[in-house]
């Protein structure tokens, strides 16, 4: 069952975001908005924003933004359908007999009794460990050996899951749960002859619990000379694996204060630091890193520290994990700790005041992967050189802008002592893998904000349904590509051929690979500006003019590699190309703007 969507889209309307925000948090008036110091971040200096013209909260700081059902959402961390309830009641509006939808219906059903399930199951572990006899002493025993604390246990809810074949399913159907219910919960494995028996035995357990703090999975450690050191729950209704990051219900706000996050591969390298008082950890559960993870990590910090063991599979595993990381414009530093140690066995050896040195000496991400990449090669070896720069060149193309590309390749050549002649073959390659992947990605440039012209261009025509129209039917896809808002404005070109009327909210869908953007260029003062003189042909040229001064700014950095590289030829090059832009540029301005640049 769930709401109409006739219903959800009239209470987004006649919501007041001001007066449902202000119940949070103490909201000034400055101009046509509303500003506050934002809730979801520590500042001094007022960066959230509120637009009730627009109905939306945008923040300039933590760039969290979106509708009156983002906000309540993230201030309340409840789930959509929670936030609706919230809003109405805010508003005064009475909810709606939920529709019927079968499938939704029974979808939710399974996922709720999954986690149920997941409860009664954590509950009756934890007491075997706590009230257990003799047997569960093995479990007792471990955790004491680790040094791991009552308070550490509690706050973690390890348990322990006794050495037998149907202690917990036995547990289970006394609660009254179904063997249907069982077997679809994963605290089971069915056999193939019929029934089933409890997949979790003689093993510590952690629960893995989601940002609201709910149970929904498991891993069981051996406490024994099993094969297995550890294993996981399947995926169920609840639980699919690589969304969800270890601890991240217990550190969160932690991560939100300090600014970054600290990322660590195993359920110990999370624990013993936490226990320790670092608090700004998550773990990826021991799998590859994924996209799914790390946009949920960036909800909370746009900086890592990678913290993975120093041996061979944890330093590939850090590479992977540096690729995601890079793919979603994080920050990206990498700790590798002495003799290979992972962060349980150094804070336990060494003492966490000498982790947080060595965290505070992190390397950046391109310098831990050039160290890598000579590990076992010889440098003086024309083979092994050239085998260790093209390993390294994917984390150069990496670079969300060129300027941070032209300053690692500079960084790689003076590695390797490249000689000049040399080094431009690969900017050009750099060029050429960094062009064909943007490609796809509608021009998308990362962490780049528009400029104030770009925003108030886009305010403009969509203020205007005329001028939208002949804007969005001139506009090629090289007008926009390269340009921050280009996902925007391919957004608008698509509902203007579907023949769809302008709304926010659907277009917010179709950007909602960048969700932050949309928001912040609603809420900025400086794009509400009027202009009686406007026309589509300058709103078109305004956007090509600052594709060229796009290029112009590559190009600088491109200079800038050339000269360092004492290649005179391909500075002559790309100098006549600046020139040409310029040009080009003169012809689309405004008259009276050429006449006072004096071209």
């Amino acid at each position: 069952m769930r709401y109409p969507q006739t219903f959800i889209d009239d209470l987004r309307r006649q919501a007041d975001i001001v007066r449902v925000v202000q119940d949070y948090v103490t909201l000034k008036k400055k101009g046509a908005n509303w500003m506050a110091c934002c809730p979801f971040h520590k500042e001094k200096t007022p960066s959230f924003s509120v637009s009730p013209a627009k109905e939306i909260f945008y923040c300039f700081g933590c760039h969290k933004g979106g509708s009156v059902f983002n906000f309540v959402m993230e201030i309340e961390r409840v789930a959509f359908p929670d936030a609706i309830k919230i809003v109405a009641e805010k508003s005064g509006v009475p909810l709606p007999k939920l529709s019927d939808d079968s499938r939704f219906e029974a979808r939710r059903q399974e996922i709720d009794e999954v986690i149920e399930l997941n409860k009664w199951a954590l509950e009756w572990w934890e007491q075997q460990l706590e009230q257990g006899g003799e047997e569960s002493r093995i479990g007792r025993d471990y955790l004491a050996k680790r040094e791991i604390t009552d308070e550490t246990r509690k706050a973690f809810h390890l348990s322990y899951a006794p050495d037998s074949w149907d202690a917990l399913s036995s547990h289970l159907r006394q609660k009254g749960a179904s063997q249907l219910q069982i077997e679809r919960s994963g605290l089971v494995v069915k056999k193939e002859e019929g029934g089933s028996y409890d997949r979790f035995r003689g093993r510590l357990m952690v629960p893995v619990m989601d940002i609201h703090g709910r149970p929904i999975a498991f891993g069981g450690r051996t406490l024994k000379d099993d094969a297995a050191k550890y294993i996981n729950s399947p995926e169920t209704a609840v639980y699919v694996k690589g969304r969800n990051l270890f601890g991240l219900n217990l550190t969160r706000d932690e991560i939100r204060r300090q600014g970054y996050a600290i990322l660590v591969e195993g359920f110990l390298d999370l624990i013993i630091p936490y226990q320790f008082g670092v608090r700004n950890v998550v773990a990826s559960l021991g799998t590859a890193l994924t996209r799914d993870q790390v946009k949920l990590l960036a909800r909370f910090a746009r900086k890592v520290v990678v913290n993975y063991d120093g041996d061979r599979a944890g330093v590939q595993a850090a590479k992977k994990a540096i690729e995601t990381l890079l793919a979603e414009d994080l920050e990206v530093k990498v700790l590798v700790l002495p003799d290979n140690a992972d962060p349980d066995e150094f804070i336990r050896r060494s003492g966490v005041n000498e982790y947080q040195r060595r965290r505070g000496e992190a390397q950046p991400h391109i310098q831990f992967v050039i160290d890598q990449a000579v590990r076992d090669r010889n440098r003086n070896h024309p083979g092994d050189k050239d085998a260790a720069i093209e390993e390294v060149l994917p984390y150069v193309c990496a670079a969300p802008n060129s300027f941070q590309r032209a300053e690692y390749l500079t960084i790689l050549m003076d590695e390797f002592k490249v000689p000049t002649t040399e080094r431009e073959k690969y900017w050009h390659k750099v060029r050429r893998v960094k062009a064909n992947n943007e490609a796809p990605r509608s021009g998308k440039i990362l962490n780049v904000e528009p400029t104030a012209t770009e925003k108030r261009l886009l305010n403009l025509i969509l203020r205007d349904e005329d001028l939208r129209r002949d804007v969005l039917q001139r506009l090629e896809s090289e007008d926009y590509e390269g340009l921050p808002t280009a996902g925007i404005l391919k957004a608008l070109i698509e509902m203007e051929r579907e023949g769809k009327a302008f709304d926010y909210e659907v277009l917010s869908a179709k950007t909602s690979e960048d969700p932050g953007l949309l928001p912040m260029l609603f809420s900025n003062e400086s794009i509400h500006a009027t202009d009686e003189d406007v026309s589509a042909e300058k709103c078109v040229n305004s956007l090509r003019i600052m594709r060229i001064d796009r290029r112009i700014e590559e190009l600088k950095a491109e200079v800038a590699n050339a000269q360092r590289a004492g290649n005179e030829e391909e500075m002559a090059k790309l100098s006549a190309e600046q020139v040409d832009l310029t040009r080009r540029k003169t012809t689309l301005l405004p008259r009276t703007e050429s006449a006072k640049t004096g071209i």
